[in-house]
């Protein structure tokens, strides 16, 4: 049975919690999110229950969070959604799944960030706390915070099929900035470093115009922190990526940034493809990601042509 077969509901995670987590089976109970590998459910008003309905990956995420996060959250300038108990799998749910604490605000996909100076430190601030030196035992990134040009399949196939639906203005402008970044010098700056892995406007919460929470941190593995660096593009208001690098420490070198760029561009083609399907076949794709994701390609792309 694959998770989309089971309908996921308030009495199954009602009678999980009674099954390994008596304690918690009584706390009230409401939806909170469907995302892109998980279901989040509200329980009670600090913590959140996490069960994976969309992928098949979505397990050994879970199970990478429970192992890590704990270490890194205390260092963490913003909330985090810090694993409390993991749930093994059973007849009644044959998956991982996980207990966490509850992070409060919007997803930026739905509220972005307007406050340009004060969300670029924010998110700087973040970053610069998580690009610690990772261990050696530390997850690697698959095909992420690797070479860029490693990717050129990807963001060819990318590039054709959202210039064939006329999603993209100017595919040749995309095309040159993708290209610059993949001519840019490797990563060779010393030991990997952590990396959230997966920013983009629904993982990251905004309350007041600014950031005030990272969730989902599935994706987190080791690698060049120029993919982390992607999200000044992609989260962040118009004109507030110069602040963003400029609080950053260390600052990136020109290398770095390039890289970056290169990387957004990939999150942002990902981002319009789903929003332009709605769900893209999958249940935890959403419209609201088309929107930034192309106001990311129209940051990027601005100077191609000056």
């Amino acid at each position: 049975m694959t998770t989309t077969e089971i309908d996921i509901t308030e009495d199954l995670i009602r009678d999980l919690l009674r099954e390994q987590y008596p304690d918690l089976a009584d706390r009230p109970l409401e939806l909170g999110a469907l995302g892109w590998d998980n279901q989040v459910w509200r329980l009670g008003d600090d913590l959140a229950v996490r069960l994976p309905w969309a992928t098949q990956s979505a397990d050994a995420l879970l199970r990478k969070e429970h192992a890590w996060l704990p270490v890194l959250a205390p260092h963490l300038p913003l909330r985090v959604p810090v694993p409390q108990r993991l749930g093994e799998p059973s007849e009644r749910f044959p998956r991982a799944w996980l207990v966490t604490t509850w992070v409060p605000g919007e997803p930026a996909d739905r509220a972005p960030a307007t406050r340009a100076e004060e969300s670029a430190v924010t998110l700087a601030t973040f970053l610069t706390a998580l690009h610690r030196p990772a261990p050696d035992g530390a997850p690697a990134g698959r095909d992420r915070g690797g070479p860029l040009a490693d990717t050129a399949e990807s963001f060819t196939r990318g590039l054709a099929s959202a210039a064939g639906r006329g999603l993209i203005r100017d595919p040749d402008a995309v095309r040159a900035v993708w290209e610059d970044a993949a001519a840019a010098p490797a990563w060779a700056a010393g030991p990997a470093v952590w990396l959230h892995g997966d920013l983009h406007p629904a993982n990251i919460l905004t309350a007041n115009g600014t950031f005030c929470g990272v969730i989902d941190f599935g994706d987190l593995f080791a690698g060049d922190p120029a993919y982390d660096l992607a999200a000044a593009w992609v989260l962040l208001p118009d004109g507030a990526a110069d602040l963003f690098h400029a609080a950053n420490r260390p600052s990136p070198d020109t290398a770095t940034l390039r890289r970056a760029r290169g990387w957004a561009v990939l999150r942002a083609l990902g981002g319009i493809h789903i929003g332009d399907a709605g769900v893209h076949g999958r249940p935890g794709g959403k419209p609201t990601w088309g929107p930034p994701a192309q106001a990311a390609l129209r940051r990027l792309t601005a100077t191609v042509h000056q």
